[in-house]
């Protein structure tokens, strides 16, 4: 009856401590409690990104809950491998390293609390643990054994303090894949001739690398992708992947514009290669600094795969860890860690980028391999400026836009051949065309001349075409902005808005099925779909006659942007061509609302139809829903 009214529940917990603590404290407590404070946080990001939570940290100690054991040894090798490496950057006497234990156990939870033998036993592991290694128990142990690519040492059973029964533990070797099924550390072997010793030895290798070998390739865990039939989309015929944004491990939250640049980089040069399904950025940056399951991620974007890491830029060097994970069963299918001058940071991109083909043994046309490595800009401060402009573009605000365009321009005046900057400056203008925050005659002048720019100087983005595109349409150039829009599919077959250009304008030209189909592949691409999508899909379904279909595609702009006027213009067509006059009528008085200076006549004028029959048949549904 002690435990009435108590939660108990299974877990993965993970407790970690700090090696010779009070000696580091004793000989100089600022730098101490410096360091600790940013390892902490190192800690506390790496235990999120793994699906993990921090319950408690006093002192030098950390312990933390996770939803799987596979979840938190691959956070525990993330974390002594990431400590190791910020070690090497501190003289050897303030060296911090950590010991980490892991057990899978029944606990007591009160709250955001957990007690009890499964949390006591994962400090007792810690205790095993070599400095800057890992111990896990035995029950934790049966669950990675054949998940994880990494080497185990059995330890035997040990007697822990406070612990009736004895533990059975791991060591993590986190390199080779092989399991040692050596003797208990504490019992001493008895004394053997040198050439036993050597025979023995040569045995029980032979047997541990026979034993990896089969487990690698034949004890591999036979687990079905159940996950595929519950993914938000059907998966594509050919290998899927989302780049979540790569964490910032600066230690400056100013930093997190480069660790975000280069997780865009790293999407746009995937998005080059038409044997990959790469989805957008803005769907992926969703995800920016929550605590994810790689498993809901595969699910809720429909990837078959997720690439993951960390970035952290100091002193003119940049690390880098990435790792590729089978969103279908969370196995790891490569990772790495890459320490490298900040100048060499296009072709550190460029090895991921060959890394995540080869495992996804996708094959490369000549041209996509020479896309792949060309480099943005030899100018590094040229880059950082393009970054910065970036992130601020991104925001898709008026005042952020501004401040986008001067960071892009300034990276041209650094560098006058910076292809990708260009597209992004013109894409400035065509964002104050679009949104209606200038609509001087020029704006839209400037993006033209500006994609021009871009595609002269070989953007690989396929931006460029993108603008020159918009321009033509605006102009009613419809075939020439066809043509554009595929030359642009040709550069980039992952290019969400160039689908989604192209369907609009075969929409206007008047050959709306076509267009359906483009834009259904760009919403693909971009899950995360905004109001454009929906207006671009809602005006082609009202084209092509499909107008309840219409008519729920054009409500979902709206809800997403309730002053959008154009939707209602076509919400009010689409209702009076079902008869449903009433609700016509209510789109119409929306619309005259939120646009009453913009009279019928101005909207025939700026009808961007090919076949004016086509802008005829729109008007005279509007003038039954009362439009004047």
């Amino acid at each position: 009856m002690a435990e009435e009214g108590f939660k108990r529940k299974l877990t993965a917990i993970l407790s970690a401590d700090v090696v010779e603590y009070s000696r580091l404290m004793g000989e100089d407590e600022e730098a101490t409690v410096r360091t600790i404070t940013a390892y902490r946080e190192v800690l506390t990001t790496l235990i999120q990104q793994h699906n993990g939570k921090v319950l408690d940290s006093p002192g030098d100690n950390l312990l933390a809950e996770f939803v799987s054991v596979v979840n938190a040894v691959q956070c525990a090798v993330a974390v002594q491998k990431e400590i190791k490496a910020r070690d090497g950057e501190l003289p050897e006497n303030r060296r911090m390293q950590f010991r980490i234990g892991i057990n899978l156990g029944d606990v007591i939870q009160e709250e955001d609390r957990i007690y009890g033998d499964g949390v006591n036993i994962a400090a007792r592991l810690e205790g095993l643990a070599e400095p800057g290694g890992i111990c896990v128990s035995k029950t934790a142990f049966d669950h990675i054994e054949s998940k994880l690519p990494y080497g185990y040492e059995y330890l035997g059973d040990q007697t822990v303090k406070n612990i009736a029964k004895p533990v059975g533990a791991y060591r993590v070797l986190m390199d080779p894949r092989v399991t040692v099924a050596g003797k208990p550390v504490d019992e001493k072997p008895a004394p053997v001739k040198r050439k036993a010793i050597l025979a023995g030895a040569v045995a029980v290798l032979v047997l541990a690398v026979a034993v990896g070998i089969w487990q690698f390739y034949v004890r591999r865990p036979t687990i079905e992708p159940a996950s595929v039939g519950k993914m938000a989309f059907p998966l594509p015929d050919k290998p899927s992947i989302a780049v979540l944004p790569f964490v910032n491990m600066s230690g400056d939250p100013d930093q997190g514009y480069f660790s975000d640049g280069i997780t865009e980089d790293l999407i746009t040069d995937l998005s080059k290669i038409s044997g990959l399904f790469v989805i957008a950025r803005n769907s992926v940056f969703i995800y920016k600094g929550k605590a994810i399951k790689i498993a809901e991620v595969g699910r809720e974007l429909g990837v078959r795969y997720v690439l993951e890491g960390s970035v952290r830029k100091a002193n003119g060097r940049v690390r880098i860890t990435a790792q590729l994970v089978d969103t279908t069963t969370e196995g790891h299918l490569w990772a790495e860690r890459y320490d490298r001058d900040l100048k060499d940071i296009f072709a550190l991109q460029d090895e991921v980028a060959q890394k995540i083909v080869a495992a996804l043994e996708v094959k490369l046309t000549e041209d996509e391999q020479e896309r792949l490595i060309r480099k943005y800009t030899d100018n590094m401060e040229a880059y950082d400026y393009y970054l910065r402009g970036a992130e601020y573009y991104y925001r898709f605000t008026k005042e952020a836009n501004v401040q986008a365009r001067r960071l892009f321009e300034r990276a041209i005046e650094l560098d006058s051949e910076f292809a990708t900057a260009y597209a992004l400056l013109g894409h400035t203008y065509l964002l104050d065309w679009a949104m209606e925050w200038n609509r001087e005659p020029h704006i839209l002048e400037q993006a033209y001349e500006i994609g021009q720019k871009a595609i002269a100087l070989d953007d690989p983005s396929g931006g460029g075409y993108c603008l020159v595109g918009h321009v033509y349409l605006s102009k009613k150039r419809h075939e020439k902005a066809i043509a554009v829009f595929e030359r642009a599919i040709d550069l980039n077959a992952n290019y969400p808005m160039v689908f989604a250009g192209l369907g609009d304008v075969l929409s206007w030209a008047g050959r709306p099925q076509e267009a359906i189909e483009y834009l259904k592949k760009a919403m693909r691409l971009d899950p995360e779909q905004s109001f454009w999508y929906f207006w671009f899909l809602g005006h082609a379904y009202f084209l092509a006659g499909q107008h309840e279909k219409a008519i729920d595609t054009l409500k979902r702009a709206v809800n997403r942007n309730p002053d959008f006027w154009l939707a209602h213009v076509y919400l009010a067509a689409s209702y009076s061509e079902l008869g449903r006059q009433e609700e016509a009528r209510a789109e119409v008085s929306e619309f005259v609302r939120l646009r009453p200076q913009i009279s019928s006549e101005d909207l025939r004028q700026g009808s961007l139809y090919k076949d004016q029959a086509v802008s005829e048949r729109l008007f005279d549904s509007l003038r039954k829903a009362g439009l004047k």
